[in-house]
């Protein structure tokens, strides 16, 4: 047996970028920062961030390019996958991703564009009269 799986919380780096592929569709890449803050030897704060990138398709995607912006918090559900490709001087080099199989918005949002958004992300049925407050 084997897992490949990742969760992860953090910020959203910039805006997406969105492409509209044949046959209707969609990608959106963008990259997310997760942080860890811990304590050095001499008690300073030390606050340690990785960049992730981040590949969400389909309905999904759709939904990222309506509503995820630059800043905004989530949690993100999906898996590993690394590609390879020669660079311009022949080498292979390799780039791993997280391909997006869910996400849910973090932080407060009582809005009804937000309510829409959380439900489009998550698969749940949509109820747009109520206000969604995580």
């Amino acid at each position: 047996m084997s897992v490949n799986r990742v969760i992860l919380v953090g910020h959203v780096g910039k805006d997406p970028e969105v492409k509209h592929l044949d046959g209707g569709v969609t990608v959106a890449k963008f990259s997310l920062a997760t942080n860890e803050i811990y304590k050095d030897r001499e008690g300073k704060t030390v606050t340690q961030t990785e960049w992730h990138d981040i590949v969400v398709w389909r309905g999904l995607a759709d939904t990222v390019e309506k509503y995820v912006k630059s800043g905004k918090l989530l949690y993100i559900e999906g898996k590993l996958k690394t590609t390879s490709y020669d660079d311009k001087d022949g080498n292979k080099r390799y780039t791993t991703n997280v391909v997006c199989e869910n996400f849910r918005f973090l932080g407060s949002n009582t809005s009804k564009e937000g309510s829409e958004a959380q439900a489009l992300a998550s698969g749940e049925p949509q109820n747009l009269d109520t206000n969604f407050t995580p």
